[in-house]
């Protein structure tokens, strides 16, 4: 069988108006459905309220129903006396309306009486027999929801193409309606694809992965109101993925599959649909995203979807959202910001760049931090607030650049605890004891974006552990270096023991730094900008100086000095991999894999804080909480306590030295 190029190369738009030209999706019909069936189901009609809501004027509150003009001067130290008339329970109709001094006694609910204009709440009374003390006045309409002030018949209260939640059914069920009109569903069969995809739960050999395409499209295309059902895992067999493809044709409007898509020999997705019908997309001018496949058969549509998780989400959510909505009638505006990107993003011309983003809120307006430039990203699906485009005739995107974000879920509220700069495990920990993890955005992107980030105000902290090669003092002389004396506050964190990570037993004896430069050594390193990738550059130059050697050799003197990972725990997973042979991280990760750890120092790791933010609760707690014992004992009493330790001085700022 042989390799196949691609077909035209289409832009997402381009690819999702084909696609509507061949198939011209719509609604299949219309069909009632109860309340209780209702949930996520598509409106097929505007809904005008039938009646008003409330339905009569009705008390908000236990009380008397009074004439404000009655106590229009009644106070504390002089209360009016009313005589008690009747009362009224929530379910009658009153058989009496209220007379100059006289009150009746209404519950939370009842119908008002005739002629009361307002209720004084019970509290502000003091009944004695049949007569009332009122210590308050009331204006007209205090404490009465009138008959239609929430609703009036007649009002349109929800459009046609509303994917119904909890919230609609509640004002359907408030304004009687019982059954409701909904687009018929249409029926999807979702497949994932690939020898190398194994059943989440089941052993992870080597180079299996878990699927998650197929959870993730099915549960996508159910939350745009399709009949999905995955239908499992097909090997990479031409006569067993064609044989059931074809069969799906019969009973469903929509066939799905992942992975395959590409133009190599193996990938055969894109055979099956030729052979099954006329292919109208076979690659799409973006990244992640480019092998897409989209075929029409019979007036159904088939759709091949790339078998990297963040390329396939990419492509659910630019180019097969908008076709499906117009089968489902599913109505719903994009929603966009606009911000700004804090970091340069050099790109390949002639592709557009899908990219997932985290926005973070500063003191001009949103920033849209890059999440992932990974294909095959899992952790951007939840930790993205939206993506952005960059334009396929763009190679550069400028830090401060102005972008549009389209968003995946609501942007994030104002009290949201922003923490920008180096990953630690003890960190996460504390935000998870202190219950600010569900509050909170961490961006793991080294301690010199920290700085950055503080600098224009987007970071509420930037958990810093950076180390000075002029004064290797940690921290403080950054203040200096970025212009935030006075502007920032260091706030003093814990100290952590970094050491090198190497395999069960250290098979290959290393003992220092200087074994990097080993030929039978290959090293995984940290991210440029972080604390440790700093300190590792500074032994190095170092080393290298005193051998005569320069810096700019240690590329190729340093095997493994170009494979960059952003995690201590990736630092582990490489070495236990076997991908490399050492690298420097955090004790706790060695332990955490079973890896061997040659102890280095202990370097000071804090918490830059703007002085603005010094009074922002979420800023507050975690810094209480290095030097709550409650939280942090446990914590060191357990797996982190050999490779962590609490200064006396927790808590409190850092001065200069």
């Amino acid at each position: 069988m042989s390799r196949k190029i691609f077909h035209t190369l289409l832009s997402t738009r381009e690819a999702v108006e084909e696609v509507v030209k061949r198939v011209k999706p719509a609604p299949k019909g219309v069909e009632e459905v109860g309340l209780e069936e209702a949930l996520w189901r598509i409106l097929a009609e505007d809904i005008y309220a039938p009646v008003d809501h409330p339905p009569f004027d009705r008390s908000e509150v236990d009380g008397y129903a009074v004439r404000s003009i009655d106590i229009e001067w009644s106070d504390e130290l002089s209360p009016v006396e009313l005589r008690v008339a009747g009362s009224v329970r929530v379910d009658e109709e009153p058989g009496i309306a209220c007379r100059p001094g006289e009150a009746i006694e209404v519950a939370t609910g009842a119908m008002v009486p005739m002629d009361c204009d307002s209720i004084v709440m019970e509290e502000y009374t003091e009944r004695t027999g049949e007569v009332i003390k009122v210590y308050r006045s009331t204006s007209p309409g205090e404490n009465i929801s009138t008959a239609g002030s929430d609703v009036s018949a007649g009002d349109l209260v929800l459009l046609k193409g509303t994917r119904l939640s909890h919230e609609h059914i509640a004002l359907l069920a408030g304004l009687g309606v019982r059954r409701i009109p909904v687009y018929v569903k249409p029926r999807a069969a979702v497949y994932s694809t690939g020898d190398e995809v194994v059943e989440p739960g089941e052993p992870l050999s080597a180079g299996k992965v878990y699927d998650v395409n197929g959870y993730l499209v099915t549960s996508y295309l159910k939350e745009l109101g399709v009949d999905a059902v995955f239908r499992g895992r097909l090997p990479d067999d031409y006569e067993i993925l064609r044989n059931t493809i074809e069969s799906d044709l019969g009973s469903y409007d929509m066939v799905f599959t992942s992975g395959g898509t590409s133009a190599g020999i193996r990938d055969l997705v894109y055979r099956v649909f030729e052979e099954l019908g006329e292919v109208v997309v076979h690659g799409l001018k973006t990244k992640p995203g480019k092998p897409t496949v989209i075929a029409v058969s019979g007036g159904r549509l088939l759709v091949g979807l790339p078998g990297f998780p963040l390329s396939c989400y990419m492509i659910l959510r630019g180019v097969v959202k908008p076709i499906v909505s117009l089968m489902t009638g599913l109505r719903e505006d994009e929603r966009i910001v606009e911000a700004t990107l804090p970091v340069r993003v050099r790109k390949q011309v002639g592709k557009t760049w899908l990219i997932p983003v985290s926005l973070v809120e500063g003191v001009n307006g949103y920033s849209a931090y890059p999440v992932s430039f990974s294909s095959g990203s899992i952790a951007s699906l939840i930790y993205s607030d939206g993506y952005i485009e960059l334009p396929e005739d763009l190679d550069t995107a400028e830090a401060g650049s102005r972008v549009r974000v389209y968003l995946f879920r609501d942007p994030p509220s104002p009290g949201r605890l922003n923490i920008i700069g180096s990953n630690d495990p003890l960190l996460m920990e504390l935000l998870r004891a202190t219950g600010l993890a569900y509050s909170s955005r961490v961006l793991n992107t080294g301690s010199l974006a920290g700085w950055h980030a503080v600098a224009r105000g987007e970071a509420d902290i930037a958990p810093t552990h950076l180390l000075d090669e002029e004064t290797l003092v940690y921290n403080i002389p950054f203040l200096k270096k970025f212009n935030l004396e006075g502007k920032a506050v260091l706030i003093r964190g814990f100290d952590r023991l970094i050491g090198i990570v190497t395999a069960p037993g250290n098979p290959k004896k290393i003992e220092g730094i200087e074994d990097f430069l080993r030929s039978d050594v290959r090293i995984v390193n940290r991210v440029r900008g972080s604390g440790i990738r700093t300190y590792l550059d500074h032994h190095l130059k170092k080393i290298l100086g005193e051998k005569g050697v320069p810096f700019t050799r240690v590329r190729e003197l340093v095997k493994g000095y170009t494979y960059e990972v952003k995690t201590h725990t990736a630092v582990a997973l490489a070495v236990r991999q076997g991908r490399a042979d050492a690298g420097i991280a955090v004790g706790y990760v060695a332990e955490l894999f079973n890896l061997g750890f040659k102890p280095l120092t202990w370097e000071e790791y804090d918490l830059l804080v703007p002085v603005e933010k010094m009074g922002k609760p979420g800023v507050r707690r975690l810094i209480d909480a290095l030097v709550n014992k409650e939280i942090i004992e446990p914590l060191l009493q357990g797996k982190y306590g050999r490779y962590y330790r609490i200064p006396v001085n927790a808590g409190k700022p850092k001065h200069n030295r």
